[in-house]
This record gives C-alpha cells, sequence and structure tokens, in this order.
C-alpha cells in the first residue's frame, strides 16, 4: 500500500496506476486527488486517515471513512453535508434530487457563502451532480438517475476520525459531545454521547462521561 506523499505522487504520475492516456491527464488528475484527499502522510489528519485504513478491512467502512476526509478538507461539502444532505439522511427512502441540491447551494451564496454566489448556472449544475454521486459512491445513496439516501450504520473508523480532526482543532471535550460535525455521518447533536458510549462499550475507543467531566481516547 503507497503511504507517502512521494509513493502517492509517484502512482498517479509514475505508474499511472489509474490508467490515464497522458501525462497532463495525470497531471490534472493528481492535482485534483490532493486537493480532496490531502495526500500527504506529513499532514496529520490525513496521517490519521491512513491509520484507521490500514485497522479496518470493511469496504463500507473504508469507503465512510474516505468521504469523511473528503468533507472534512472541503468547506462547501462539510456544509452541504450537514445542512442539506443530512435530513435525508434521517428520512428513509428519502430521494436525493440535483435541482433541490442547486437551490440550497444558490441560498447558500447569498447567504454567508460568497464564492458560491459567483458560481454560472452550469456550475453549480455540475457541482450539484458531482456531490450527488460522490456522495452515492460512498454508500450513503443508492440509485442511478434517481438516488435515494442512505443512513450509514454506526461505524468505529469514520467516527475515530471525526474525533480526531476535532482534537486536532483543540476542540474540548464537552464540545465534542455535541458537535454538529457528526451530522455528515447521520448522527444528531443529542445522539452524539450515546454513539460514543456504543463505541466505547465495544472497544473502539475509549469514553467516560460522569457530570461535566469527559474522558475522551483514541
Amino acid at each position: 500500500m503507497v503511504t507517502s506523499r512521494k509513493g502517492f505522487q509517484s502512482a498517479v504520475l509514475d505508474e499511472n496506476r489509474l490508467s490515464r492516456t497522458s501525462g497532463s491527464a495525470r497531471a490534472k488528475l493528481y492535482k485534483e486527488l490532493k486537493g480532496r484527499y490531502l495526500l500527504d502522510d506529513e499532514v496529520p489528519l490525513f496521517s490519521a486517515f491512513l491509520a484507521e485504513w490500514r485497522s479496518i478491512h470493511s469496504e463500507s467502512e473504508r469507503s465512510l471513512l474516505t468521504y469523511v476526509l473528503w468533507a472534512l478538507n472541503d468547506r462547501t461539502v462539510v456544509v452541504t453535508s450537514c445542512d442539506w444532505l443530512y435530513p435525508h439522511l434521517r428520512r428513509a427512502s428519502s430521494e436525493l434530487r440535483v435541482g433541490d441540491l442547486e437551490a440550497f447551494l444558490r441560498s447558500k451564496g447569498k447567504h454567508g457563502h460568497p464564492e458560491v454566489a459567483e458560481w454560472t448556472a452550469e456550475t453549480l449544475k455540475r457541482v450539484a451532480q458531482h456531490y450527488l454521486a460522490s456522495v452515492r459512491d460512498f454508500g450513503l445513496a443508492t440509485g442511478g438517475a434517481k438516488k435515494i439516501a442512505v443512513r450509514p450504520s454506526l461505524q468505529p473508523a469514520p467516527v475515530r476520525l471525526l474525533l480526531r480532526a476535532l482534537q486536532l482543532a483543540d476542540v474540548a471535550a464537552i464540545q465534542i459531545i455535541r458537535h454538529e460535525i457528526f451530522k455528515i455521518l447521520g448522527i444528531a447533536p443529542g445522539e452524539v454521547v450515546d454513539a460514543l458510549a456504543e463505541l466505547n462499550r465495544i472497544g473502539a475507543i475509549r469514553f467516560r462521561m460522569q457530570a461535566d467531566v469527559i474522558e475522551l481516547s483514541l
């Protein structure tokens, strides 16, 4: 398995493991992948991702883990996942429509996200289509033209990566246990304690809480 920045770069550019037809196409792809997934073992978040990846063998858990890394590394993705996708994950058989997502993004462009306001209609549609295709590929939806949201089961590695990201950002434990970032996994802020307690029960993390005293370690 490739585990270093130079290794990732060589795999895409020199070995052409992703089967692109030209050097320029490989360079473009590597730039896109690095922007989306970091691909640098010296970055603490990506190093944590690699450690989790090595520790698991379930393809569904690896897909969800990769989704978490993608979301954490892209402001638009994390906002969309928390504010738009989350309610769909909570509703059984909720359809994910490109038009609805475009409307959501336009609304965000008017309220606190000026970078989105500058997108053309074509860009909005392309971003919405790409997001929904990625969500399906990561296991959070099923279907082709018609995509249906699927609420993910509680799996240790994706939650641990979220916890590590919060710790790297120096978020206090008292804030972690009700943080909204867990919504990207379909976990409501009021359910975080129960989720962490379940992971503690199966030995995936160490979590104890008594009043305002919280013990949380990975």
